[in-house]
């Protein structure tokens, strides 16, 4: 009879395979859940609740009651359903459902997202460029910087024209500062280039090639010492591996696994054979900051004035401009507070009160 039957909710029954529909109520008939006529006592399909699945509730979607025979029943009554299976110990909503229906738990969740995000590239990425580093075979740094010297060389430098005795006198320098690096003078290779439109720079790469333009050493005019120092603050990239630890930054999460696990891909090879994009990547200012450190201890150890590259940067306040924090050289950022910090630094190590070192 129709009165034994428990009514659920209306909507629309379809039989299985078929595309037909039949206007229908759900109804809870003699301990069963039963598809049911609009009109009429006799159930099109029904089955015990274990026995028939019901979708979860996805914001105002209809929910499809699927019984075992393969036929479905559709309805737009969401609360209708979730009452019914509230009433029988099962929840009716999904989770899908509500986190539609409570904005503020989705924006908590898109905050906490944010917040994980920002403590994985925080601590994560450093402690995967640590390991990278550390990971890292000597035939990386070395693909590295033959492709970014052969790339160099076909874009912007030239071979050098400086005078054979300036280049040996710049060279000896170099070899009797280099000594003075646990690597030992035979890691590092110093190459003179014309730098055309890159203009007067020095920089090392990976591998410990270190290349100076003739237009650094015209614009430092007689002054050799100062050109050591500026070469010796190079060595310092080299040896805390400043120039991989940017390029892996830059690699991002992606690369650096791939690097680790040994899965140099297509693209991550790329990025190490065509290293030109190397020189783009700019110091951060505590790397800058240890690199120049380094330069004080190595002139020191060597015989030389400590804080000679200071020099380097008042030409380019004098000759350049730079009198503010401006970088005028992507590598060599000179800054008054930069030059000050070296001649303190120098007169640390030197154990002197308060000369002018400059």
């Amino acid at each position: 009879m129709a009165s034994d039957n428990a009514a659920i909710a209306g909507g629309e029954w379809h039989p299985a395979g078929s595309s037909r529909s039949v206007e229908a109520r759900l109804v809870e008939r003699g301990g069963e859940i039963a598809a049911m006529p609009a009109s009429g006592d006799k159930p099109l399909s029904g089955a015990g609740l274990a026995w028939v699945e019901i979708s979860e509730r996805v914001g105002s979607v209809p929910r499809r009651v699927t019984f075992p025979d393969g036929s479905i029943f559709e309805t737009s009554d969401n609360e209708g359903i979730d009452r019914y299976l509230a009433a029988r110990g099962r929840g009716g909503a999904g989770a899908v459902h509500w986190l539609e229906q409570f904005r503020l738990r989705l924006i908590v969740i898109v905050l906490v997202a944010f917040a994980l995000g920002g403590a994985v590239y925080r601590w994560g990425v450093p402690a995967l460029v640590e390991v990278a580093v550390w990971t890292t075979p000597p035939i990386v740094p070395q693909l590295m910087a033959k492709g970014t010297l052969e790339a160099l060389d076909k874009a912007a430098f030239s071979p050098s024209k400086l005078p054979e005795a300036r280049r040996k006198e710049i060279a000896d320098g170099f070899a009797r500062i280099a000594a003075q690096s646990p690597r030992g003078a035979g890691a590092y290779n110093l190459n003179f280039r014309d730098g055309g439109v890159i203009g007067p720079n020095a920089f090392a790469l990976p591998d410990g090639t270190l290349v100076v333009t003739d237009q650094l050493v015209e614009m430092a005019g007689k002054d050799t010492e100062m050109i050591v120092g500026v070469l010796a603050h190079e060595i310092g990239h080299v040896e805390l591996e400043h120039s991989l630890r940017q390029l892996y930054r830059a690699a991002g999460m992606t690369g650096l696994i791939m690097l680790i696990a040994g899965d140099v891909g297509s693209a991550v090879e790329d990025v190490l054979v065509q290293g030109g994009g190397l020189l783009a990547l700019s110091y951060s200012r505590s790397a800058e900051a240890a690199a120049d450190r380094r330069s004080v201890e190595l002139m020191a150890k060597a015989g030389y004035e400590p804080a000679a590259i200071a020099r380097f940067f008042t030409l380019l306040e004098e000759k350049l401009g730079d009198k503010s924090g401006t970088d005028i050289l992507s590598t060599h950022p000179g800054t008054p507070q930069r030059k000050k910090e070296i001649i303190d630094y120098a007169r640390i190590i030197s154990g002197q009160s308060d000369p002018d070192l400059q």
